[in-house]
C-alpha cells in the first residue's frame, strides 16, 4: 500500500528582501537547495540568498498545491504581504 506524501506550497523571503513561491514535497532539503545555490534559478543569485522559509501550506494533491503557488505568484507585493499575514 502505497504511503500518501504530503505537497506543499511555500513562500521564501529572501536576503533582498524579496519573495519566491514553489513547491516540494521536502520543505527543510527544498530550503538547503535554495540556499547552497542548487534550488530554482531565482534564488540562485548570491543576492537572493540566504532565503528563508516564512510561510508554507500542506496540501494532498501536487496539482492542489501547485495551483496554490500559481495563483500566489499572480499576487502584487502587498496582496501576497496580506496572503501570508491572513493565513499565517
Amino acid at each position: 500500500m502505497a504511503v500518501a506524501k504530503e505537497h506543499y506550497f511555500y513562500v521564501l523571503e529572501c536576503k533582498d528582501l524579496t519573495y519566491y513561491g514553489g513547491y516540494t514535497t521536502d520543505l527543510a532539503r527544498r530550503l538547503e537547495e535554495h540556499n547552497s545555490g542548487k534550488g530554482a534559478k531565482y534564488t540562485r543569485l548570491a543576492k537572493r540568498r540566504p532565503a528563508q522559509m516564512i510561510y508554507h501550506e500542506t496540501f494532498t494533491t501536487k496539482s492542489d498545491a501547485m495551483k496554490a503557488e500559481y495563483a500566489f505568484k499572480q499576487l502584487t507585493r502587498p496582496q501576497k504581504e496580506k496572503y501570508i499575514q491572513e493565513n499565517s
